[in-house]
């Protein structure tokens, strides 16, 4: 996949790359790292530069991922009756994020850019609930963007003349990228288990000074 990316996008340039980037947000299974390691990759060649390369990737990324959320927002749940997004939002996996969506809320919009094959669907349900405004999304896809883009671009432009050395990376940035994702869901799982604790205490408390004042006044 490295090598045909390569070949292709040093014979068509950023437009190349660009569509490549929306067909990933459209859900098609193209590995959208893989996809901008290669736009590195020639930006350390004569066929681009590396810092116009990562506008196009963040261009094609935000659109291809505003792309998925308009087309649930404009078409709401009758979206599921087309063919291609029944496939990938499948009833099952409707429900899933749903339940997602309520425990983890706008976090589960930043985590989403790091899930392969969960994004796209994500990105659908989330304009499909009406409840997460365009502007609200575009900021937090925007802010994983802004880490996740320019990772994956300069490791391709930096280590593209070792492609054995510069899979490794990638390999150890995707690990990292995942335990640090794990490390923020535990957090975010722990600050609301806290808040419900602390919500539950302070409705026992208010509930026993209830009973107290009640009882002092006979």
């Amino acid at each position: 996949m490295l090598d045909f990316l390569v070949q292709f996008f040093s014979d068509y340039g950023y437009f190349a790359v660009f569509s490549c980037l929306l067909l990933c947000g459209f859900g098609v299974p193209v590995p959208e790292d893989i996809t901008l390691v290669s736009g590195g990759i020639i930006s350390g060649t004569e066929c681009a530069n590396p810092h116009i390369m990562l506008i196009v990737g963040l261009a094609g990324v935000l659109i291809g991922d505003s792309t998925m959320y308009i087309a649930g927002r404009v078409f709401g749940y009758r979206i599921q009756k087309l063919r291609f997004f029944r496939k990938l939002l499948t009833p099952k996996r409707f429900s899933q994020i749903q339940k997602k969506f309520k425990q983890y809320g706008l976090g589960l919009l930043f985590v989403a850019r790091f899930l392969p094959g969960l994004r796209s669907p994500i990105y659908l349900v989330a304009g499909m609930s009406h409840r997460i405004s365009y502007i609200t999304f575009i900021v937090m896809d925007g802010l994983a963007a802004i880490i996740s883009v320019p990772v994956w671009i300069y490791l391709g432009y930096f280590f593209g003349d070792n492609i054995d050395l510069l899979m490794e990376y990638v390999h150890d940035v995707q690990k990292g990228i995942y335990l640090l994702l794990g490390v923020l869901v535990a957090l975010i799982v722990f600050f609301i288990i806290k808040r419900k604790l602390h919500a539950k205490l302070d409705k026992v408390t208010a509930e026993d000074n209830h009973d107290t004042g009640s009882s002092g006044e006979k």
